[in-house]
């Protein structure tokens, strides 16, 4: 009997823990892409489903921004159909708000989140958390960008978080799995690109090793810290009186304005720090300041001793 391949029984081992919640007939879906990660995410999550009657499948999103994206999608399908799952590729156009990537990415999480699933598992690992983590450091807005990616995001779970790439693709290698290279995971037009290909190299060079994995730990660190102070944050009785928020720490206090904001209607993808900063203003150095304008069509205003959010329509 050939024995068990370490890195495959890692990625079992991970699967199991990460669903360790749901019980049989739970409906998972494995988003796919055609690389190592997700193709050995589909390959171990296939194994565990089956010990625990799992109904598992897999969805493949064909973005059509490259050549021959149809051919990735139809052998990776072949691929997932080999080891028994189930596969739905849905093709997408993506537009160009916020750029390539972030369009891709949006016309991706529409089709994910449209699945009828208990649980959609995406395999991102601890390479790309690390990316993650210093592409927030450079937009250098505050704790939350630097927090990385949770493990559980509602009802998308990332069970290879704490493994590395190389160790997907030697459980493809082990399987018998062909992955596909993205292009653009080289192309320094790209800014994740060129962190992969030229700041983790020498980030590992300078630190004698193990850059990726600390930057993975203080992600954690951040987040879990960052969960605190949401939830004191989320029990405060009077979100929007200047003189309890006012009598709070800074740090709190911006969570309770991003609440408020987010609550009101601000876009959470474009409500950003400068914009906390100009609330916070109106608690802390009120002087007269009519309303500060807020993405999504909303704008926060003093009114006597508390803060209000009113509409603010395109022209308005």
């Amino acid at each position: 009997m050939t024995p068990l391949d370490p890195s495959v029984a890692t990625g079992r081992n991970l699967v199991r823990t990460a669903l360790t919640d749901l019980g049989p007939g739970s409906r998972i879906v494995v988003a796919v892409s055609g690389g190592a990660d997700s193709l050995a995410l589909a390959q171990v999550t296939a194994f565990v489903a089956g010990q625990e009657s799992w109904d598992l499948r897999a969805v493949i999103v064909d973005h059509q921004l490259q050549d021959g994206s149809a051919d990735v999608a139809r052998e990776a399908a072949k691929q997932l159909a080999g080891i028994g799952i189930d596969t739905e590729v849905v093709t997408v156009e993506v537009g160009r708000d916020g750029g390539p990537e972030a369009a891709a990415r949006s016309a991706r999480y529409a089709v994910l989140e449209s699945q009828d699933a208990d649980a959609i598992l995406l395999g991102h690992t601890l390479d790309d958390q690390a990316e993650t983590v210093l592409l927030g450091l450079g937009r250098g807005s505050g704790p939350r960008s630097i927090a990385g990616m949770a493990p559980v995001n509602g009802i998308f779970r990332r069970p290879f978080l704490k493994l590395r790439r190389t160790e997907t693709e030697q459980i493809c290698r082990a399987t018998d799995l062909t992955w596909w290279v993205d292009p653009h995971n080289s192309d320094p037009a790209y800014r994740r690109a060129r962190i992969r290909s030229e700041l983790m190299p020498v980030l590992e060079d300078v630190l004698g090793g193990g850059a990726a994995e600390a930057i993975a730990r203080t992600a954690e660190q951040v987040r879990s810290d960052g969960a605190c102070l949401d939830a004191i944050a989320d029990a405060i009785d009077d979100p929007l009186n200047v003189a309890s928020l006012a009598s709070l720490a800074p740090a709190l206090r911006s969570r309770v304005l991003r609440r408020t904001a987010l609550a009101a209607g601000a876009n959470p993808s474009e409500l950003s720090a400068a914009h906390l900063a100009e609330i916070d203003r109106l608690v802390t150095d009120w002087h007269g300041q009519l309303r500060i304008e807020l993405p999504g069509g909303v704008a926060c205003v003093r009114v006597g001793d508390s803060l209000a959010y009113v509409t603010t329509p395109v022209g308005g």
